[in-house]
């Protein structure tokens, strides 16, 4: 982002004693040693522009406001003009800098004109800027001026916002860019930000400082984050009239992914209902260690961030804060529950950027919002560190776009520019779906009809690595991950996570089992519930069967038989129920449907290989043993690496 500094007389721009020692070296102290480096990168010579691009939680606040303190006290600049996506963020920028020694007018109205004389600067947002450009030109130009945007990416929000934020400080003397998440994928460029040709086309921002979640963990300036995904069966029934089932997370039509995911946000289901109380319960636990730590429920919108509240107070006996995106007293809310020692604060919208409250640690991503900026920003509320060995734990739906977030934290990205191409409407769509939408309130999947949501713990992600076994909700299995302690270096998280899957699997691979043992209606449900849920990808990462030792009834294992004849049944055994036929067909057409995704092949061409190798009739002609013998031989596949 760097843009060559001009030299103007009097200004002392570009004079090599302006570029020696730190003048508030005072200011170094307390710094981390990133901020350090970033803070030696930013003065190795002069530049107009510098973007930084650190993790959220890791400091570019305090970097920020350090270096505006140095050029102040340089006289290199004479005012500061800082850019918030939310009223909220002026404020918390205004107390930051009051610690610094600089007075920022954070009620700054651009009725105003002028700023006060008592103040080095003001905090305005973008939609302030859009409003009225012209005005903030002009205090610009009269001044040496000091820019510094908060989450620049905000910038490429609307064209009109980046239009206006160009025009209003394209003649400011130096300009700070910020972020943790620099991507995008629209076609409206970020405003003072250098783009380098890519090649194939299209253009990828260049950041002058980059600090990713990574180096931070290792660092210890961020927590650890584990992820706890829970799946279920959705059922719903659509505009047309028709009913659906589908297991949240196994592939499906665009649609429905969309349609069982919001079926599982609806407060009425059990499915939040189970999350809730399991996060609450996480909560207790990491209080344990985090006297003061608090929970976050980020809600879709307004109607369903009260239901969840009700909830909440229904679990806990005690009233949440509901922080809403209109609500007038929302920053005041934010403040004193950052001051407080309240358990759970549910909120749309307002906490899901920048908004800085460190004892944050339990959250719960209940809204439908599957772009990768509004994840990246709503986890970073959570890993903001105070003390060494403090972590982070986030319960989200098993969505495979979540899920592949989660895996990927540790990416850092660049925004890619892609121009528009009048003559390629279906390049064009693909660029609208991808759009970025900040605002979590609205929705435009087709009208449906949320019916019932159950819930099942389906696996943990951590550094890149899957554990747990998909188990019912209020196992002893999720209780293992849900009682991890709350203080745990990055290294003892992984050791744990590791262990307590280990004994697990080993627990499972010694339960009895009974071949022919009829399953009730209810264990047939748990079970196919259980193996739908490990058959996105988490049954072909854990190498044992799906069956849980000791939480609910289950459909049990039987041999690999692979004849068809009727005589290999146990003479003594009772008739297979309809409902355990329809479970363990489930939970087959689960597990090729996951190895269609994972291989690519049609499910006939794999459900034909099964009967190949097993033997026996089509589906719907088969046993009972003769589809758990596939069930048992598409797992095997998965163990071995087979493609």
């Amino acid at each position: 982002m760097s843009t060559p500094l001009p030299t103007t007389p009097g200004s002392g721009a570009g004079a090599g004693d302006h570029y020696h020692e730190p003048v508030r070296d005072d200011l170094l102290v307390g710094l981390r040693g990133w901020q350090k480096d970033a803070y030696y990168e930013y003065f190795k010579r002069p530049r107009r522009d510098f973007l930084l691009v650190a993790t959220p939680g890791a400091g570019k606040t305090g970097w920020a406001l350090t270096v505006a303190a140095e050029l102040l006290a340089r006289r290199e600049v004479a005012m500061l003009t800082i850019v918030t996506p939310t009223e909220h963020l002026k404020h918390q920028w205004a107390d930051a800098a009051a610690r610094f020694g600089l007075a920022i007018d954070s009620a700054y109205r651009n009725a105003q004109g002028r700023a006060g004389a008592d103040f080095a600067g003001v905090a305005v947002t973008y939609a302030q800027v859009a409003a009225h450009p012209a005005l903030h030109r002009q205090r610009t130009q009269n001044r040496r001026m000091l820019v510094i945007f908060d989450e620049i990416h905000h910038a490429a929000d609307a064209l009109s916002w980046g239009d206006a934020v160009k025009e209003a400080f394209d003649p400011a003397r130096r300009r700070l860019g910020l972020t943790g998440t620099p991507f995008r994928s629209d076609a409206n460029p970020i405003p003072f930000v250098t783009y380098v040709d890519e090649p194939g086309g299209g253009k990828r921002s260049s950041s002058d400082y980059v600090y990713g979640y990574g180096p931070a963990l290792e660092d210890s300036v961020v927590r650890p984050v584990i992820f706890l995904a829970y799946s279920g069966e959705m059922r719903w029934r659509t505009r047309a009239g028709d009913e659906i089932t589908a297991t949240l997370g196994t592939p499906r039509t665009k649609d429905q992914i969309a349609q069982a995911w919001r079926t599982a946000l609806d407060p009425a289901g059990e499915w939040v209902s189970r999350v809730l109380e399991a996060a609450d319960k996480r909560l207790t636990e990491v209080r344990r260690g985090m006297p003061d730590a608090a929970g976050l429920v980020i809600a879709g919108d307004h109607e369903d961030a009260r239901a969840y509240a009700a909830l909440l107070r229904g679990k806990t006996g005690k009233r949440p804060v509901v922080v809403l995106s209109d609500d007038p007293a929302a920053s005041k809310k934010i403040s004193a529950f950052t001051n407080s020692d309240d358990r759970w604060m549910v909120a749309v919208r307002m906490v899901s950027e920048g908004v800085d409250i460190p004892r944050l640690a339990v959250g719960v991503y209940a809204t439908s919002v599957s772009t990768a900026l509004f994840f990246a920003q709503a986890v970073g509320r959570f890993v903001r560190v105070r003390r060494r060995g403090e972590t982070a734990s986030v319960f989200l739906p098993s969505v495979p776009v979540l899920l592949s977030y989660a895996a990927e934290l540790e990416a850092e990205r660049d925004h890619i520019l892609r121009y528009r191409i009048g003559d390629a409407p279906e390049e064009e769509e693909l660029e609208q779906a991808q759009r970025q939408r900040d605002t979590p309130d609205t929705f435009d999947e087709p009208a449906f009809q949320a019916l019932t949501a159950s819930a099942h713990f389906d696996r943990v992600l951590y550094d890149g690595g899957e554990f747990g076994t998909a188990t019912a909700a209020g196992s002893p299995e999720e209780e293992d991950f849900l009682g991890l302690p709350g203080l745990l270096d990055p290294d003892q998280v992984r050791t744990l996570l590791r262990q307590r899957q280990s004994s697990q699997l080993t627990t499972r691979s010694r339960t009895p089992k009974t071949p022919g043992t009829p399953a009730t209606s209810a264990s047939a449900t748990s079970a196919t519930s259980s193996a739908s849920a490990s058959a996105t990808s988490s049954a072909f990462a854990s190498a044992a069967p799906t069956t849980p030792a000791t939480s609910a009834a289950f459909v049990p294992k039987t041999p690999n038989v692979p004849s068809t004849s009727p005589a290999s049944t146990a003479p003594d055994a009772p008739p297979v129920s309809r409902q355990a036929l329809a479970a363990l067909r489930k939970e087959l057409n689960g597990l090729v449907g996951a190895w269609s995704h994972r291989t690519g092949q049609p499910h006939g061409v794999i459900h034909a290989e099964l009967r190949r190798t097993c033997g026996g009739p089509q589906l719907p002609q088969a046993t009972a043993d003769q589809i758990q013998a596939r069930i048992d031989m598409i797992r095997r596949w998965a163990i071995s690496g087979r493609s």
